[in-house]
C-alpha cells in the first residue's frame, strides 16, 4: 500500500499529524477526508479499514489526528467541537494546496457530526458520509456522566474515557450545547449517506432517523445490522468502506478507465504527461505497465520485463499441467518462480567483449503432488518445451512500420 506521512497546521499554527493513503495502481480520482470519533485517533483499526476499501476503489484518503490527540500538537483540554471542525477545514486546504481539493468527507461517531459542519464550510465537498453519528453534538455529554457537574462547578475536570484520562473544560461543554446539527443538515444541499447500526448502544439509531428527516435529497440510509459502535469487526469496517465508495461514485466525477483502441491483439499507449505509466490492451483485457518509483515511474503496474517474465511463468505452469493431465499424473498444483537479470555472457559469441551481458531468466518450479523421480525429471524436460520458453530461445524478428 502507498501511505505517506503528512503534516499541516491548524488555525493556531500547531502541527497536525496525518496519513495520506493513495491507490497502488492509479492516480486518485477523488480525495477524501476522514474524521475520527471523539478521543480516538487516525490509527483506529476501523478508520484504516474504511480508508483502504476506498483506496482500492481509486480514492486518496487523508486521515489525521485532531488537535491534542495522537501525534498532533496542542492540548486536548483547550480544544472543543468547533476546533475539530476547523481542523477538518484546514485538512481540506492542505489537500487543495498540495494535491487536489477533497470532494468527499467521512466521519465516524462525533467525527460524523463534525464532518457535516465542516462540509458546509468546504465548497469542494460534494458528498458526505456519516457512520454511527449523533444528531446533536451534545450527545457526547452522556459519556462524561457525573463529571459534568464537576466541570460546571470547577471549570474543568479529569475524565477517563476508554482507559485514558482527559481534561475537559467548561468551554468544551458550552461549545457542544451551542451547536445545532439539524439546522446545518437542513441547509447542507449536498449528497448525504447515513450508515448506522440498530444495535449501537452508544449512539442510538434514533439519531440516524433525526439526521435523515432533517436532510434534503439526495440522501440515503444503510442499516449496519449487528455492528457495534466502533466497528471493531474488520469485515464490518471493510464493508462500510466499500458501500461508501460505491455510493459516492453516483455523485462524484470518476473518470472511466483508460482503454487502448487497436485492431491488434496487443497494444500499448503512453502520453507525455504520464512518466512511464503505460496503458495496455492484451487481448480482451486492459492492464497497466509502469516502472518503479526508483526509476522515475509511478509503480502503478508491472514493468515490461516483469510482464515478459510473467509470460514465461504462466506458459510454464500451463504446459506442465496440460502434460500431467494427459499422462494422468497426480499434480495438484504447479508454481513457477522467475527472476530476471542481465549477467555476464558465458559461452556465447560476444564473450571476447568484457562488457558483454546476456539476458538470464532463473526459473524455479514447485509441484504439489505425488510423483516419482522419473516423472519429476520428465516435467523439468517438458518445462523447456513451453511455447514462450521456445520463443525466447529462437531467433526472432520485429518488423516495425509507422502508422
Amino acid at each position: 500500500m502507498n501511505i505517506q506521512k503528512v503534516t499541516f497546521t491548524n488555525k493556531d499554527e500547531e502541527q497536525l499529524a496525518g496519513r495520506l493513503e493513495l491507490p497502488l495502481n492509479q492516480k486518485p480520482h477523488n480525495f477524501v477526508i476522514f474524521a475520527h470519533c471523539f478521543t480516538c485517533t487516525k490509527n483506529l483499526t476501523a478508520v484504516k479499514n474504511i480508508g483502504r476499501a476506498l483506496t482500492d476503489s481509486g480514492f486518496g484518503v487523508l486521515r489525521f489526528d485532531f488537535t491534542g490527540l495522537g501525534e498532533s500538537e496542542g492540548d486536548f483540554e483547550n480544544t472543543n467541537f468547533s476546533g475539530n471542525v476547523d481542523d477538518l477545514v484546514e485538512a481540506a486546504n492542505f489537500l487543495e494546496k498540495n494535491f487536489k481539493a477533497p470532494t468527499l468527507i467521512i466521519g465516524h461517531s462525533l467525527g460524523g457530526t463534525a464532518a457535516i459542519f465542516a462540509a458546509a464550510k468546504i465548497p469542494s465537498i460534494k458528498a458526505v458520509a456519516v457512520v454511527n453519528a449523533p444528531s446533536h453534538p451534545s450527545h457526547v455529554l452522556h459519556l462524561l456522566k457525573e463529571s459534568k457537574q464537576e466541570i460546571t462547578r470547577n471549570g474543568k475536570a479529569k475524565v477517563n474515557l476508554g482507559g485514558i484520562d482527559f481534561t475537559i473544560k467548561k468551554q468544551f461543554l458550552d461549545d457542544l450545547e451551542d451547536k445545532s446539527l439539524l439546522k446545518i443538515v437542513s441547509n447542507l444541499k449536498k449528497a448525504l449517506l447515513i450508515l448506522h447500526s440498530p444495535q449501537d448502544n452508544i449512539v442510538g439509531i434514533n439519531n440516524a432517523e433525526e439526521i435523515y428527516i432533517a436532510a434534503h435529497h439526495p440522501k440515503s440510509f444503510v442499516s449496519l445490522d449487528g455492528v457495534d459502535h466502533l466497528l471493531s469487526n474488520k469485515e464490518d469496517s471493510k464493508y462500510v468502506g466499500q458501500v461508501i465508495a460505491g455510493w459516492a461514485s453516483r455523485y462524484l466525477k470518476i473518470p472511466a478507465g483508460v482503454s487502448v483502441k487497436s485492431k491488434s491483439k496487443v497494444a500499448a499507449s503512453l502520453s507525455n504527461d504520464e512518466k512511464f505509466t503505460t496503458y495496455l490492451k492484451l487481448g480482451d483485457h486492459n492492464l497497466i505497465s509502469d516502472e518503479p518509483t526508483s526509476f522515475g515511474g509511478n509503480n502503478f503496474g508491472p514493468s515490461p520485463y516483469e510482464f515478459l517474465s510473467a509470460g514465461l511463468a504462466a506458459c510454464t505452469v500451463m504446459t506442465i499441467q496440460m502434460y500431467a493431465k494427459r499422462k494422468k499424473w497426480n499434480v495438484e498444483k504447479v508454481t513457477c518462480h522467475i527472476n530476471y537479470t542481465k549477467d555476464h555472457a558465458i559461452d556465447c559469441e560476444l564473450c571476447e567483449e568484457d562488457s558483454a551481458k546476456i539476458d538470464t531468466f532463473t526459473r524455479e518450479i514447485s509441484i504439489d503432488g505425488e510423483l516419482t523421480d522419473e516423472q519429476k525429471k520428465r516435467i523439468l524436460w517438458i518445462a523447456d518445451k513451453c511455447p514462450v520458453h521456445k520463443t525466447l530461445h529462437t531467433k526472432t524478428q520485429v518488423i516495425t512500420t509507422l502508422l
